[in-house]
């Protein structure tokens, strides 16, 4: 093995590969550490001013209807220790909202505006690194490797004389896979050690970019004819890159999408906020008695003598949420089943396999932000169930009662 070591010191091509190989995984773990700390850096300052923001609101207030309506209040989901290696749904789905005790669909499905041609692309992270490049650059460095010594009319001499060419050629291919994803995963372990990402998910992730490497190592030589010429092992090479790499996913997320049809959550949205400016419109009772029938609790309390009160606004607002409820759940479990379905069929392509892998690793895959999502609704009913008593019941304003509304 040290003898073939050698020998690869000498190629200055393969040289050229590992020394790319590293200098893209310095690039992307550098990438996912600043992305991660902008994200940590932007919840910590957004808590500063949430907390200073409720303290003015809590000062200026002198009733509940008036409380709930003005204030604000952050949620968030902190990226996890190992959420730079794999960004996932953190690109697409949101990680932080500012949530107030009105309508909550319509403020659960707003979601930042980004560049739709960045979204598309996705960010450059070290799954996508070793799920998409770390194929070609595995092939880059086998794809020559026995046709070369064909042409140069070495290859009969050298499987002579090491007695078993399946041997000879074995090693030096797990030779380069081994330098290959050492060159990787150096980078990642710097990136883990400052990240203080704990040792299971270090060796979990090593693993997987391991055993990855190794099934692209097996792809070449059993593709990579020595009878054939390196272009001709290089071009069928690239052609399986296409299919595995690009042609499947593409195949299993247009598949998963029409198997699993599902509400679009802008519609959700829409059609919450005309619900909710409809009922300025409508009669008194056609809101609360919707209303009391989800809240029979309150109905002595339901009557509305004045044209507006805090009740029978907050009450419309809650309506709203009624009126898409079954659209929601059926948004909710689309995503749920797609997400499952999306999981079964990434066995078709190992690139989506691992990219999948590596989200879950991170916790930055779909049901970590379904949990988050979870998370918002749990914590928004915590505050209606916090007002509604003191709407409802016409309680006197509490400045220190007011101290002890739910906190995210």
């Amino acid at each position: 093995m040290m003898a073939e070591l050698k020998f690869l010191l000498k190629e200055k091509a393969s040289l050229v590969w590992l020394g790319l190989a590293f200098t893209l995984s310095v690039f992307a773990v550098t990438f996912g550490l600043l992305e991660v700390r902008s994200q940590t850096t932007h919840i910590e300052e957004l808590t500063q001013l949430d907390k200073a923001e409720q303290a003015v609101v809590l000062s200026e207030q002198s009733d509940w209807g008036g409380l709930a309506y003005y204030s604000y209040h952050l949620t968030y989901d902190p990226p996890s220790d190992f959420a730079f290696a794999a960004l996932g749904q953190r690109d697409s789905q949101p990680w932080k909202h500012r949530i107030r005790m009105l309508a909550l669909e319509g403020q659960i499905h707003e979601s930042d505006a980004v560049n739709p041609d960045f979204a598309l692309m996705g960010r450059f992270d070290f799954a996508a690194l070793i799920s998409l490049l770390g194929p070609l650059l595995i092939i880059l460095l086998l794809y020559d490797l026995r046709s070369s010594e064909r042409s140069a009319g070495r290859l009969e001499l050298l499987e002579a004389s090491v007695g078993s060419g399946r041997r000879l050629w074995r090693q030096k291919a797990m030779l380069r896979v081994g330098l290959l994803s050492l060159m990787f995963l150096i980078p990642l372990w710097v990136g883990a050690i400052i990240s203080a990402t704990s040792m299971i998910l270090i060796v979990k992730a090593s693993l997987l970019t391991c055993a990855y490497l190794t099934f692209w190592g097996l792809i070449c030589l059993w593709t990579a004819k020595p009878e054939h010429t390196g272009a001709r092992n290089l071009t069928q090479l690239m052609g399986v890159w296409l299919l595995i790499c690009a042609i499947l996913p593409a195949f299993t997320s247009e598949l998963t999408s029409r198997l699993v049809p599902a509400p679009d959550g802008g519609d959700i949205m829409m059609t919450q906020r005309e619900a909710v400016n409809d009922a300025w419109d409508l009669p008194k009772d056609a809101t609360m008695k919707p209303f009391v029938t989800r809240h029979p609790d309150y109905a002595d309390y339901s009557h509305i003598d004045r044209p507006f009160e805090w009740k029978w606004y907050y009450a419309f607002q809650q309506v709203g949420d009624q009126t898409v409820e079954s659209l929601s759940q059926a948004y909710t479990n689309g995503r749920k089943k797609r997400d499952k379905w999306a999981g079964r069929l990434s066995f078709l392509s190992p690139a989506s396999f691992v990219q999948r892998s590596f989200e879950t690793l991170a916790q930055t895959d779909t049901k970590t932000a379904l949990v988050y999502e979870a998370d918002i609704r749990s914590f928004h009913q915590e505050l209606r169930m916090f007002y509604y008593p003191r709407l409802f019941k016409d309680l006197p304003y509490d400045a220190e009662d007011a101290k002890t509304r739910p906190q995210f």
